[in-house]
């Protein structure tokens, strides 16, 4: 039997239940050495507690939109719900390493249901304008969150102890869950029947669709590749310009101020600029941002100021493309908002990824920041140009 919506679910709620999934992997970032020591763990399995978090956040995206469209967005919302505070509560008592990687993987498993549906219930709720403002808000308090976790979960880590930080990230998720299972409605039309051959079919009419792929391709070009230079900017900070450690995190914050504050524009231009002309536009910002940067390094010209300033430039355009990129590409089919949503999120941390592990690649960060930067700005922009010319020709999946 198909539902119907039952009303709009509160911004706040959703953004709480949003942030919680990323929240977990940043929080635990400076922890990570303290952690190793206290288990008797090498670095290299210690970060396998980061990198596996990361997989988990990827390939359970892809698993939650589609139920989600089948048995509806609340009940396998609260499903994650459970699983998040389940696992942070197993992370809390690991005895060893082996099981806080367990642990974290299913953190991650559940904390995703929060990054797909949370965006899901606002396509489901909104027309494509209102839906894009109410995403940037979203992605605008989203940042904050994950900006600061590091420097909580250091504080908390030295202070408290590393364990303290999932004893913190457990309450979070039974807040979110008590909050989820009295306030949130119902906002899809499930259609009560799923096989592995309706998921296998939605995946494969997405991922046929040059305007989807288009969006998402470009949409994570534009927003994730930012990661390079996150993953790099430690080694060009103190090893290229010779900057203290301490230092890192207060350059980093001024990042996450150019993305809250694209997204704080991107919510007052959309209904004022087509959404298309916002994407591109803002997408352009970023690629003379990475552009530029390039040219500073290549021209042996790069500074803190150079470096802060065209970086800035670029997460600006990254904050503003974004609510924008998303819309766009959950909105190819009204009949598979939550697949859309899953397989949208997947392709954000794939591109992340490979782009993190490509700023790895040489013996000068800086450059190899500014190229994936430009390189990937730049593949953004023919993405959005091909799906926004098919669009106009096809305007359906």
């Amino acid at each position: 039997m198909i539902s119907s919506p039952q009303g709009r679910p509160a911004l706040w709620l959703l953004v709480l239940i949003t942030f919680s999934g990323t929240l977990a992997m940043h929080m635990f970032v400076p922890a990570l050495p303290v952690a190793a020591r206290d288990l008797n763990a090498s670095i290299a399995a210690t970060q396998m507690t980061i990198s596996l978090y990361i997989i988990g956040l990827a390939v359970g995206q892809l698993v939650y939109g589609p139920l989600s469209d089948c048995f509806g967005r609340r009940p396998m919302l609260i499903i994650g719900l459970v699983l998040y505070t389940a696992a942070g509560l197993a992370a809390l008592l690991a005895p060893d390493i082996r099981v806080l990687i367990g642990a974290r993987l299913v953190q991650a498993l559940g904390g995703c249901a929060g990054l797909v549906l949370g965006r899901a219930m606002v396509r489901d709720t909104a027309g494509s304008e209102d839906a894009a403002r109410r995403l940037a808000l979203m992605n605008l308090m989203a940042t904050v969150g994950p900006g600061l976790a590091p420097l909580i979960g250091g504080t908390l880590a030295a202070s408290l102890g590393w364990r303290s930080i999932f004893l913190v990230l457990s309450a979070l998720g039974i807040a979110n869950l008590i909050f989820a299972w009295r306030l949130l409605p119902e906002t899809g039309r499930p259609s009560g029947t799923i096989s592995v051959l309706s998921l296998a079919s939605d995946y494969k009419r997405l991922l046929s669709s040059p305007i989807f792929l288009g969006f998402a391709i470009g949409g994570g070009c534009a927003t994730t590749s930012m990661y390079a230079f996150i993953a790099a900017a430690p080694f060009i900070f103190v090893d290229q310009l010779h900057q203290p450690q301490h230092d890192i995190g207060l350059y980093l914050g001024i990042l996450v101020v150019g993305v809250s504050l694209g997204s704080v524009l991107a919510g007052r231009l959309i209904g004022r600029v087509a959404i298309e002309r916002l994407m591109v536009g803002a997408n352009v910002i970023s690629v003379l941002g990475a552009l530029a940067f390039l040219t500073v390094v290549l021209t042996g010209q790069m500074t803190v100021f150079s470096t802060l300033a065209l970086m800035f430039l670029f997460t600006l355009g990254a904050g503003m493309a974004s609510p924008a990129a998303l819309t766009k590409a959950v909105s190819v089919n009204p009949k598979m908002i939550g697949s859309a949503a899953g397989l949208y999120g997947f392709a954000q941390m794939v591109i992340g990824a490979m782009c993190t592990s490509l700023a790895g690649l040489g013996r000068n960060p800086a450059l190899a920041a500014g190229v994936v930067l430009a390189g990937t700005g730049l593949l953004g922009q023919l993405a959005f140009w091909i799906a926004l010319r098919r669009e106009a020709s096809s305007p359906a999946l």
